[in-house]
Formats: structure tokens, sequence, C-alpha cells
């Protein structure tokens, strides 16, 4: 029983936008305490919303591999909630790694344009680290390997290279790369996915 309450839960705000991701034990509780409803849906993305008392009624139908038993019932495990209150987004940093910088620069050389694979571009510093750079979302971009190695140590004026865009620190938000490598978070790609085409992008 343990296992089934520490199930991944999808959090949706109010406004049904992927918000973060739970226990089944937190879960339970909103929904209990009336914070939030479950979540249930079909195959044509038809979505229902259940109180605790409606989602008790509702997993009578359910395997028994996906409910959890207490003294008096057995209850489903719920995979994704929605908030009954809370409307925004939280605020979370895009972690300032490799995989991000490629991420907002699309895998595109800032100097020339073109595309590359992973392998062939590395991070360069448009003002170099010994002329008092820093290693920020705003002096860092992809770079070919050519490029790089034409630019130096000089700034991009100095190398008589421009960069295709100014770099600027992502707005995406981490949390929304959710990976669907279990099975049970095969529910959340519609919510995901939806997050992921409607969130606001940097220019």
């Amino acid at each position: 029983m343990n296992s089934q309450l520490n199930t991944q839960v999808l959090v949706l705000n109010r406004l049904w936008q992927a918000v973060n991701i739970c226990s089944a034990r937190r879960a339970f509780s909103l929904v209990y305490a009336g914070h939030a409803h479950v979540v249930s849906g079909d195959e044509s993305n038809n979505f229902l919303t259940h109180d605790f008392e409606s989602w008790r009624d509702f997993s009578a139908n359910a395997p028994e591999h996906e409910l959890v038993t207490t003294i008096s019932f057995k209850i489903r495990v719920p995979r994704v909630i929605v908030l009954l209150l809370f409307d925004r987004l939280p605020k979370k940093e895009v972690k300032f790694t490799r995989h991000n910088v490629f991420e907002r620069d699309k895998n595109t050389c800032q100097y020339c344009g073109h595309i590359f694979d992973r392998n062939d571009l590395n991070l360069d510093h448009i003002i170099p680290r010994d002329r008092g750079g820093t290693t920020t979302w705003e002096n860092v971009v992809c770079s070919c390997i050519p490029c790089n190695t034409r630019k130096g140590n000089r700034l991009p004026r100095e190398a008589h290279m421009t960069l295709i865009r100014k770099p600027k620190r992502p707005k995406w938000r981490p949390f929304l790369h959710v990976t669907f490598s279990a099975p049970q978070h095969e529910s959340w790609r519609h919510f995901v996915d939806l997050a992921y085409w409607n969130v606001e992008l940097s220019d």
C-alpha cells in the first residue's frame, strides 16, 4: 500500500495548467480537504472531476492494482488532480545547464546560424572569461567548432562576427518537461503537451 501512496500525481491549477507533481498521499489529503478534485479522462480526452465521495464511488470499477485499501473502503490512486483555488504558475528558475542552453538556442550556432548535432557544438562565452565574462544565460551561447575557433579569445566585434540574437534567460518552465518513462504517466500527456505548446517563450 505504501508504494501506491508514493505514486506521482500531476497537479493542475484552477486554469487546468500543469504546475506540479505530488505524491498520491498528498493528493488524497488535498482532495479529502476539499482543496482539489480528481480528474478522470477517457480515450477521447473527455474529462470529469470528482470530489472525494464521487471518486470513492468511481473507484468501484477500478482494477485491484490501482486501489489503496483503507479500513472501511478501497479507493483508486488518482493520476491527475486539479486545484480549486490556485491559479498561478509557480515561479521556477530554469536551471543553467548545458542541455538547457542547447534547448534555448535550438542547437543552432549563434554566429553562423546553422543547426548542428550537439556533439559538434560548444558553449561560447561572448565576453571571454579571462576578460571578465561571466558564465550566465546572457553571456553563453551555442557555437559551432569552426566559429568558436575563429572567435578565439576575442569579443565578437574584434573577430568581425555578430550574434544572430541576443541571449536571454529562458522563460519556459522546467517542470513541464515531464518524461513519460512510466506507463502510469500516460494520463498526464494531454495536460503536459497542452502546457508545452501554450507556455510563453522568450522572444
